[in-house]
């Protein structure tokens, strides 16, 4: 029977053998060979398109429906043919009778298939050429703001929604005395656009008192190209621009905190009317400034009622502490009372009043209010002494004087924590510091109680800066220049030509701190008299290349001098080496190819910042072993390549060195290190970096042990090395989890953030889990690497049972082919918030499963198509993190300001703000 059905299926091939139909059974290998060239053919064009639509995705275009719709049918197409070659080639195999096969019908079905698709995919290779593939998506009519909820605002709410819809009212001003929920009530009128369908075709907020940005901030709202703005050389020609945007438009602009009349028709804003139905709405503190705007309505912005402000404190204070004493719910009412329903002053006191459980204290807080007048009239000295209480209630002089120290910076100047403790240590508010780190850990301490009394807020980046609320701010100021009676004991000039003024009038004499601004300024004063200055900060002055040899002459008391982010200064004056008080020198981000001998004769000098100066080539021999008080030294991204074995000797030799920062080039250099036990405990920021004369780095675990105050380790080009770590104890010496966990914090207990970049032969980071409180891992650039953590090393079982990676609160990973896993099982990582993930093609799971934590999660940044492919070991896990995906612009990957890179921190930390 087999046989003859063999037999039976040769008959097709002898029946009329010269037919049209014996086409698909002739030449099927050549054809098929055919076909896989034209197949290769528009894959590489599909690579290619497809790759052209994911970059316009990443900078939030969208794809255009007849690109999406050819690559969904070469995909169909893609399967199609290897489906059909398959079968192709198994019947080449099946050959008997010498080229005639057993199964004619197959053959012929086969071979009519692929002469059908030789003549399909050219078709989709000639529509595939396109010459757009994505169209630019337009942006939302409002941007969502953060704001708090609202108490007691309904009536001021319910009239400026009025005169929303009234054609006759065009420019609305709201004003009143700060603090009183101006913002709040515009950000709540920005967000009430968001639900509702209406007829404006865009919102713009606009956050006036930073005027300069004023119109850079329309111009990007309008999706004006970013060479347009740039190739306008004049704000005239940019005005036009928005103009003529504008006009054909219907539009809300709202402006917060302005100070003086603004021309918005020079900026390029038409004025509202009848005919094009915009509107603009402004806060300010004054209501002159409504007058100057020609505002058609203005709307004091009252304080709340007695009830809404009892409200407002009772959620501020907490159920817990009112309940704590029968006396206290009476007590603290008329503290609400002493407020007069300004809800900073309520929301300032009651967050100082938590937890405050004894009656005593609260009776005091009542007696410091009626000192006071009881009616606030808006007189801002008014505002102060009411929020004085939180200034009175700060435990010590200390942290008084470090809070209105803050004045000298601008109103909502982000401030870097680690700058502000250095400056506080650098005036002597931290008393006598032997020790720079429990110094700085103080300092923390005072920053964390200024934030919790409400006088600072926490901004940026994992909460590593503070500012200042502009009324907190003025009352700062006011207090620092006793309650206003000494006006210039604080300068800020943001304009050198009114210190040229200051100079003639002798204004400068009485001075204590001064602050200098001014991005257009070549040329300072030759001589400045201030007898008693303490503080002078010049930054941001880009065009400024030297001062005059006089400039510092007259400045005997000054303790603290930041001359950072001023990148073309280039020398300095011989002059400052007779500032004989100076305990604080930060000359970070300038182009100084020198450090001047005079230096040296500082003998109080405890502090020098001296990173990122790429220009900088020589530290004269001698000078750092001469400054005998030195506790913390700076010398962070430097090009300095040699005498740096020198350098480590001398900072050896000091007696109160505490801290380091520096970068290390050579084997030399590393080697000095390493001999060293003392400057090991000083390494607190450690870089690796253009190592170019050793194969292999080896850091031994007593290294790293020695380095006990490390919180930032970085390895950078360093493309012939490898990182390995020796461990003491072998598996035998480790016997329960208590060993481990002394075996790991042996090392890297500090440690806070590690990068990696450009370690071409690195194959892991195991080490890594020996930092147990880790809350950085930044990997870039390294081709070799596969896992992060690997499963067969020596460290195994602490990455088994303990909590690896339980501090840990941003991984980035970055351009690493070769990445295949960050760990072969699940970890916790109840701490992590941000996850970065661009380039890593091989990386096809992220360690997570139903026990890992997205408590503290924020966002999971990556490609579309690598999120797409990652495998999960059920939906229930995708799910979870699903919403916390976010597709990442690749080319602002490290633009982000909230998340730059670990060199963008340092950077922070060590260049003053």
């Amino acid at each position: 029977m087999e046989f003859l059905s063999s037999i039976v299926g040769l008959i097709p091939c002898f029946y009329d053998h010269t037919s049209k139909h014996t086409v698909y059974i002739r030449d099927l290998k050549q054809k098929l060979q055919a076909l896989r060239k034209e197949m290769a053919e528009l894959n590489n064009l599909y690579e290619d398109v497809k790759a052209r639509v994911q970059g316009a995705e990443q900078r939030q275009m969208m794809r255009r429906k007849e690109v999406g719709g050819w690559i969904c049918e070469v995909e169909v197409m893609v399967t199609e043919v290897q489906e059909i070659l398959q079968k192709g080639d198994q019947e080449i195999q099946k050959r008997c009778l010498g080229c005639c096969p057993r199964n004619c019908w197959c053959r012929y079905k086969i071979g009519k298939a692929v002469s059908e698709k030789l003549v399909a995919v050219p078709g989709q290779i000639g529509k595939g050429h396109f010459d757009v593939v994505a169209e630019m998506l337009p942006r939302p009519l409002v941007d969502e703001l953060p704001m708090e909820e609202t108490v007691g605002s309904e009536l001021a709410y319910g009239r400026i929604c009025g005169f929303l819809k009234d054609p006759q009212v065009g420019i609305m001003g709201l004003y009143g005395m700060g603090g009183v929920g101006k913002t709040t009530l515009l950000k709540k009128i920005n967000n009430d656009f968001l639900p509702t369908s209406n007829d404006f075709d865009l919102v713009i907020w606009v956050e006036a008192s930073k005027t300069k940005k004023i119109q850079k901030v329309i111009w990007n709202k309008l999706q004006l190209s970013r060479g347009g703005w740039e190739n306008r050389s004049t704000k005239e020609k940019k005005a036009a621009e928005i103009l003529r945007v504008l006009k054909t438009k219907k539009f809300v602009l709202l402006l917060d905190d302005i100070w003086e009349r603004l021309d918005l028709l020079e900026m390029g804003v038409p004025h509202p009317d009848v005919q094009n139905k915009s509107k603009i709405v402004f806060t300010t503190r004054s209501q002159d400034v409504c007058r100057q705007m020609q505002a058609q309505e203005s709307i004091k912005v009252e304080c709340l009622s007695s009830e809404a402000a009892w409200t407002l404190f009772q959620k501020k204070v907490g159920e817990k502490t009112l309940k704590s004493h029968p006396h206290i719910p009476r007590l603290a009412k008329i503290v609400a009372e002493e407020c007069k329903g300004l809800p900073l002053a309520l929301v300032t006191v009651g967050r100082a009043m938590v937890d405050e459980k004894d009656p005593s204290n609260w009776d005091k807080v009542v007696q410091d209010l009626s000192k006071f007048p009881a009616e606030i009239s808006g007189m801002e000295d008014e505002l102060f002494h009411r929020l004085k209480v939180s200034y009175d209630r700060l435990s010590d002089n200390a942290i008084k004087s470090c809070f209105t120290s803050c004045s000298l910076f601008s109103e909502d100047w982000e401030i870097s924590n680690e700058n502000l403790i250095e400056y506080w240590i650098g005036e002597g508010f931290l008393g006598e510091v032997h020790d720079i780190h429990e110094a700085c850990n103080e300092g923390h301490k005072i920053v964390k109680k200024l934030k919790h009394a409400c006088l600072l807020e926490s901004c940026g980046l994992r909460e590593r800066r503070v500012k200042m609320h502009d009324v907190i701010h003025d009352m700062a100021l006011w207090l620092y220049c006793e309650c206003g009676k000494e006006k210039i004991k604080i300068l800020v000039y943001n304009d050198v030509f009114r210190l040229k003024e200051a100079v003639e009038i002798l204004e400068l004499k009485d001075a204590e701190k001064m602050a200098l601004w001014d991005q257009n300024v070549e040329k300072f004063p030759e001589t400045l008299m201030c007898p008693n200055l303490k503080t002078l900060m010049v930054e941001g002055c880009h065009k400024l290349t030297k001062f005059s040899s006089g400039f510092f002459q007259f400045m005997p008391f000054i303790r603290v001098l930041n001359l950072a982010g001023n990148d073309n200064l280039s020398e300095l004056p011989t002059g400052i080496g007779e500032l004989n008080g100076l305990r604080y020198l930060n000359l970070s981000s300038t182009r100084i190819r020198e450090l001047p001998i005079e230096l040296k004769n500082l003998k109080n000098l405890m502090i020098l910042h001296v990173s990122f100066m790429q220009s900088l080539v020589t530290i004269p021999q001698d000078l750092i072993s001469n400054l005998i008080s030195l506790k913390l030294f700076n010398l962070w991204n430097t090009n300095i390549l040699s005498g740096v074995e020198t350098l480590l000797e001398e900072l050896e030799s000091l007696n109160d060195i505490n801290e380091i920062g520096i970068t290390i080039s050579s084997a030399l250099s590393l080697n000095k290190l390493k001999r060293s036990h003392k400057l090991q405990r000083c390494i607190r920021h450690l870089q690796l970096h253009k190592w170019g004369d050793v194969i292999t780095l080896e850091l031994s675990s007593l290294f790293l042990k020695r380095m006990e105050h490390l919180i930032h380790l970085e390895v950078d080009h360093c493309d012939d090395v490898k990182v390995s770590m020796e461990r003491e104890m072998t598996q035998n010496d480790v016997t329960g989890l208590s060993n481990y966990n002394v075996a790991r914090e042996q090392y890297f207990y500090s440690l806070r953030y590690i990068g990696i970049q450009n370690c071409s032969k690195l194959l892991d980071l195991t080490w890594v889990v020996y930092a147990s409180c880790l809350e950085v891992l930044y990997v870039q650039d390294c081709e070799s690497i596969e896992l992060v953590l690997h499963h067969d090393h020596g460290a195994y079982e602490i990455v088994e049972k303990l909590d690896v990676f339980s501090r840990l609160k941003c991984l980035k990973l970055n351009r690493l082919p070769r990445l295949k896993s960050i760990y072969q099982h699940p970890l916790l990582f109840p701490s992590l918030e941000i996850i970065k993930v661009y380039d890593c093609k091989s990386l096809r799971s992220l360690p997570f499963d139903s026990n890992t934590s997205n408590n503290n999660l924020k966002k999971i940044k990556g490609g579309t198509n690598w999120w797409n492919r990652l495998k999960w070991k059920d939906e229930t896990i995708k799910d979870c993190f699903t919403p916390y995906f976010q597709v990442h612009e690749a080319e602002a990957y490290f633009a982000e300001s909230e998340t730059g890179n670990i060199g963008d921190d340092m950077q922070a930390q060590l260049v003053s703000n």
